[in-house]
């Protein structure tokens, strides 16, 4: 094969630049093309390797290194290395690389570790090139997620039931609106019976809760309309035709609120209890009671679903947990999206900044991260380029970016990924040197790396000087 041909089949690891992904381009060694012609013919050892590198001005590689990206297909990896474009069985039974497709395929893992695990890949090869069978196995091992341990664990203990109906009730507007306790209730009650005996008084008949609520609030409470209308959803068409009749049917929703409270707030006990074992965080925004039966029946069909039965993946249902107040609440989902593996962002109607939020610690504490919204939102997502789309994973610098689908099925095949270890990747390079690595379900991009040199070398060069930060904070 011509070095031009070689050069087309070897485009996607052309990066330009110094490092690994300058090594095959333009100026590389004509040494390295005529003997990568001859591959076919006659099989590329690891010293041969290894002097095509230094001809092309790369550092070698270990013996270990050279089999294991070439030469197996890992079980302790983190994802089926066999799954990437080209893969071919026999090449594990070989001691040479058998072909330029061979090749390919062993740079294709290289880089795919590179933007996974290092941000870029100059810098994955620096780092695993020397090392041993033993060292690259326990590198890979603790990227994993532990499967067998969690299939294991056995089940967590149950938590509270409450009616799908009634999980609106949980919330922060409903506790405001009914209080804490039975014996020290909220305003709702008091504010709603003014209006009613003023309608009274004006001789008015019969009213539903919504009229009441909406044309009858005394001024104090009229900027609590909102709330009011959602705490009485359950009634709110109901009309009220006499003071017992109000008191009946305001008593039976307070009931049900404090039941379902009592239950929520148990839950939420039962959430810390394991929060060392919390597999998947749910982050939503719920601002009706619709909302709230849609997420039910989201989780529902999510963690129901038969793929992922074996894993008992312990969740955080929001329709299920509430808390005493909303500083409690706020330190309570701060702990649980830095214990859960894996964060699922669930969209509403509208943009909360406590769902973005939970998003954005996640995606910088680089975790999977799923989005899941309407086609309707999910093209505007990448039309508009979300700003949660990428963030950088504060500890190691790489940028991370989310998974976003429209499906359920795929919410629930991406866990089944993510937790078997399964997930499936794909690289590009749209423009010289910028490359992007996808999820193959979704088509969403979980890394990238930079074509622009100034960009690159400054992050680098200054993203882990600690030193010199601690430095200059001293005044040094």
């Amino acid at each position: 094969m011509s070095k031009e041909n070689i050069l087309k089949e070897f485009a996607l690891f052309s990066l330009g630049g110094d490092g690994i992904g300058a090594w095959l381009t333009e100026n590389t060694d004509e040494e390295v093309f005529r003997r990568l012609d001859r591959i076919d013919l006659e099989p590329l050892s690891k010293v041969q390797l290894n002097q095509l590198l230094v001809f092309g001005n790369e550092a070698p590689v270990s013996d270990d290194f050279f089999r294991y990206y070439w030469l197996e297909a890992p079980s302790e990896h983190p994802y089926p290395v066999s799954k990437l474009p080209g893969f071919l069985e026999p090449w594990l039974n070989s001691n040479t690389i058998q072909s330029l497709e061979h090749l390919k395929w062993g740079l294709y893992r290289l880089f795919t570790d590179g933007l996974l695990y290092f941000g870029n890949v100059r810098t994955a090869y620096r780092n695993l090139r020397d090392l041993t069978r033993t060292e690259l196995a326990a590198f890979f091992t603790r990227k994993r997620f532990d499967t067998a341990a969690i299939k294991q664990r056995g089940p967590a203990l149950p938590m509270k039931a409450i009616a799908k109906n009634d999980r609106y009730l949980i919330s922060e507007m409903a506790c405001k609106s009914f209080g804490d306790r039975p014996e020290t209730p909220g305003e709702m009650r008091n504010a709603l019976l003014q209006a009613y005996q003023a309608h009274i008084a004006k001789g008015g008949r019969g009213i539903t809760w919504r009229e009441l609520i909406s044309a009858q609030l005394p001024a104090t409470y009229s900027s609590r309309q909102d709330e009011f209308l959602f705490s009485s959803d359950e009634i709110i068409e109901d009309t009220i035709t006499s003071q017992t009749d109000f008191d009946t049917k305001i008593d039976k929703v307070a009931k049900t609120f404090f039941a379902a409270r009592d239950a929520a707030l148990t839950n939420t006990r039962y959430y810390l209890s394991m929060v060392s074992e919390l597999d998947v965080y749910v982050a939503t925004s719920m601002r009706n009671r619709q909302d709230f039966r849609n997420m039910a029946t989201f989780c529902e069909k999510v963690f129901g679903d038969e793929k992922l039965k074996d894993l008992q993946l312990r969740y955080f249902d929001p329709t299920l947990s509430a808390a005493a107040g909303h500083e409690d609440k706020g330190l309570i989902e701060c702990l649980m999206v830095k214990c859960a593996r894996v964060l699922v962002y669930s969209a509403g109607e509208k943009e909360s900044y406590g769902k973005d939020a939970e998003a954005a610690m996640a995606l910088s504490l680089g975790k999977p991260v799923v989005f899941y919204c309407d086609q309707e939102k999910r093209s505007r997502f990448y039309r508009d380029v979300h700003p949660l789309s990428r963030l950088i994973e504060f500890d190691t610098g790489v940028a991370v970016g989310a998974m976003v689908t429209d499906s359920v099925g795929d919410v629930t095949a991406l866990l089944h990924r993510l937790f078997e270890n399964k997930m499936e990747y794909e690289l590009e390079q749209l423009k010289p040197g910028h490359l992007r690595l996808k999820e193959t379900l979704t088509q969403s991009v979980v890394r990238v790396q930079t074509s622009d040199r100034m960009l690159a070398e400054t992050f680098w060069n200054h993203y882990h000087n600690r030193g010199l930060n601690a430095r200059k904070e001293a005044g040094v």
